[in-house]
């Protein structure tokens, strides 16, 4: 793992705190080598341009993934992170195969962290609202009458079209 940049470490919120930091492999000359940083709260990508000078910075909260999936390759892979409101998926490609395995685990370890399961109890919490318990009325079930066969009550003792007892 490399050292994290100082213009990153800026970016970190207060209690958030750097569990991967990833260079992209490229075999040939580059100057603007483009990164993944996985913190415990959000993905953040690094994409230095103008040789170096400035950069761009894109950050994806685990809330606004729905699933990760890993793409292994011979030497590298690519993660490809399904996104809850549509578009296309975040990937992350061309990572090194053991630094993309360590991601794969870091993210689907947070994705559970962050991602409530949606439960049936009544008057538990989901993702900060709440659910209030649901009052549950029964109707009133009709039935024929044995000798009419009109729609009487279920409850009823005497059918009310032709007195017949039930």
């Amino acid at each position: 793992m490399s050292q994290t940049p100082t213009d990153v470490m800026q970016l970190l919120g207060p209690n958030e705190q750097v569990e991967l930091y990833i260079r992209q492999k490229i075999y040939h000359p580059k100057i603007n080598v483009d990164s993944v940083l996985l913190t415990n709260e959000r993905i953040i990508l690094r994409h230095p341009r103008e040789l170096g000078l400035k950069k761009d910075y894109t950050d994806f909260s685990y809330t606004d993934i729905a699933n990760v999936v890993l793409d292994k390759g011979i030497l590298r892979s690519t993660i490809k992170c399904m996104l809850r409101f549509g578009g296309d998926p975040l990937a992350l490609t061309e990572l090194p195969n053991t630094d993309a395995e360590k991601a794969y685990g870091i993210i689907r370890e947070n994705l559970v962290r962050y991602q409530t399961p949606l439960t049936a109890i009544p008057g538990t919490t989901i993702a900060g609202t709440t659910v209030s318990p649901q009052v549950i009325t029964r109707e009133v079930v009709k039935v024929r009458c044995n000798s009419c066969s009109k729609l009487m009550d279920e409850n009823a003792t005497q059918c009310p079209f032709c007195g017949a007892k039930q």
